[in-house]
């Protein structure tokens, strides 16, 4: 965002625009409780995050909005459709990563029950966390959730993409061309923080990460 106030990022000059944005904060995010597909509401002060956000992107103009399922996104997403007067259409497919038996645990907890999974996740992200979906599965599921969305945009114009902090990154990874083992080069999103892509002459560009924020540590699963 400039000194002025005004969300930066211009408009690029051919394609359309995609701006990723993470839910509102939730208690769970707070404890560093693992979510995954758990429908967690929003806090006060997540729902907050997302009238705040909301209010900067709607200066971006955006001509569709399609959300994750779960209370956190969808609400967060309901903030923006209240300012334009969009409708929010829903997709399962953008929900968080399913993590199985990690869901509802802490990191602590986690390393404590799982230890040699939990080390064997962070050398190489192609194992399944807790039984869970690989992130390349999540990516199989979203990137067509966005795409789809995306047909409803007109040339140069924008959609919203309401979802949570993992599936972004690996919807962004997936549409940068970037190798799965890369994908985790890309720093995770704050609450209510957002990036946004825009197409170019030979493909996807990312014009901004981690917009809308002051730098602050990232909570939840996306670490």
């Amino acid at each position: 965002m400039s000194a002025t106030g005004e969300v930066s990022g211009a408009r690029p000059g051919r394609g359309r625009r995609v701006i990723l944005w993470r839910h509102g904060q939730t208690s769970w995010n707070v404890e560093r409780r693992f979510q995954g597909t758990t429908d967690v509401a929003l806090t006060e002060a997540g729902l907050a995050q997302a009238r705040r956000a909301a209010r900067l992107l709607v200066s971006l103009k955006p001509d569709a909005i399609v959300a994750s399922d779960l209370q956190r996104a969808a609400n967060t997403a309901a903030e923006l459709a209240v300012l334009t007067g969009l409708d929010v259409t829903h997709d399962e497919g953008l929900r968080e990563t399913y993590a199985g038996t990690w869901q509802g645990l802490t990191d602590a907890e986690i390393r404590a029950k799982f230890p040699e999974e939990f080390a064997a996740w962070k050398h190489d992200h192609a194992v399944r966390r807790g039984g869970g979906e690989l992130e390349t599965e999540v990516a199989d599921r979203a990137v067509p959730a966005v795409l789809g969305a995306l047909e409803r945009v007109p040339a140069h114009g924008t959609l919203v993409v309401v979802s949570h902090g993992g599936t972004i990154r690996t919807t962004i990874g997936r549409l940068l061309g970037l190798e799965a083992h890369h994908w985790e080069s890309l720093g995770g999103l704050t609450n209510c923080c957002w990036s946004v892509l825009g197409e170019g002459a030979r493909g996807w560009r990312l014009l901004e990460h981690n917009a809308g924020t002051l730098p602050e540590p990232v909570l939840g699963d996306d670490d």
